[in-house]
């Protein structure tokens, strides 16, 4: 075997596991506030603050990781990953599962950008489109096999299981990156000014979209947080356009192609995130049904983008991406269509 196809491999189980402590805890969240005797606002943070690090961290930590070298930080990633699985696999309270699921976070935003950066660059340039397909491939089956995974874990070995089920595999990957990776420190300077303003843009609009629903979303907290992103995300910007090695160069929104993908995967993220992640806990707190049957009610989502994945690539370079995507969309219309008749019905 390649050094790179084992490099890609052990990649392979980091964007796994990051993306499958997005979903995997949600089925699981009546048997936790069971377990730890608290309730369902309290316990709502554990799953709310890997969220909120995730999606305010991933970018400042995936440039930290190209400054101080990829091997060597991905290292400390996948350590803070383990420690955090320990952690909230042992906890006796639902604070230190608080605290647990946030040094998740931590590590998950260290090993996700760092695992795609990695895996591309382990290969040639004309093989770097086909990496990238399989690590999106591996995300999305993730995500979408979390309500799956955590459904059948919970019924069968406790909801504790969902956490220290990710030991074996970061243990794997880490023998793995200490034999395969790179330890070169990066050419990359870290642009500290726009590290701290895009980390202050996606923390507080995270959670204006976690919170405000309970917060209220007229309320001051949130309308503050909104007037804050708002002004980080422009300062921001005239940041980026000042600096020699902007974290994020602007020039790539001036690509119309780059700008379509972009705002198609947002898309299809918050769809998809809409099923794989509410549907399970209706299933569980409306219908009363178990983790197991709410999991199996969820697997055909799960295996339509295991297999739609792989051929959309290949329909990609028959059809073109604008008749791929706009198919796509289609049939996600046509799905929360039947979904809200079925509902409607039941």
């Amino acid at each position: 075997m390649k050094k790179s196809t084992k490099v890609i491999s052990m990649m392979m189980i980091g964007i796994f596991l990051c993306m499958l402590d997005t979903t995997v805890m949600n089925i699981a969240l009546p048997a936790i506030q069971v377990g730890l005797a608290t309730d369902l606002a309290h316990l709502s943070w554990a799953l709310n603050i890997y969220t909120v690090l995730f999606a305010s961290l991933t970018i400042p930590l995936g440039r930290v990781a190209d400054v101080w070298g990829r091997g060597r930080v991905y290292l400390i990633g996948l350590a803070l990953f383990g420690l955090g699985s320990v952690i909230s696999g042992l906890c006796g309270n639902v604070d230190v599962l608080i605290v647990g699921r946030a040094v998740q976070s931590l590590g998950a935003a260290v090993v996700f950008p760092a695992s795609m950066t990695i895996g591309i660059q382990s290969v040639p340039l004309n093989k770097r489109v086909g990496v990238i397909a399989e690590l999106g491939v591996m995300q999305g089956l993730a995500a979408a096999l979390g309500p799956t995974i955590g459904g059948a874990v919970t019924q069968f070995l406790g909801w504790r299981g969902i956490f220290l089920m990710n030991v074996p595999l970061v243990l794997v990957a880490f023998v793995g990156c200490v034999a395969w990776l790179s330890w070169r420190r990066g050419q990359a300077k870290l642009d500290l000014a726009g590290s701290a303003l895009i980390m202050v843009t996606l923390l507080s609009l995270t959670l204006v979209l976690v919170k405000g629903n309970a917060w209220g979303w007229t309320s001051q907290l949130i309308i503050g947080l909104m007037a804050l992103s708002g002004l980080a995300l422009v300062t921001f910007i005239w940041t980026e356009a000042h600096v020699d090695q902007p974290m994020v160069p602007l020039a790539l929104f001036k690509n119309r192609q780059f700008n379509g993908a972009s705002l198609a995967t947002v898309l299809s993220g918050v769809f998809m995130v809409g099923l794989l992640v509410l549907m399970p806990s209706f299933f569980t707190k409306v219908q009363n049904q178990t983790e197991l049957l709410a999991a199996i009610m969820i697997t055909p989502a799960s295996m339509m983008i295991f297999i739609f994945s792989p051929i959309s690539g290949f329909l990609l370079s028959k059809l073109g991406p604008r008749r791929v995507i706009f198919s796509g969309s289609l049939a996600m219309m046509a799905g929360y269509a039947v979904l809200r008749t079925c509902l409607k019905s039941s």
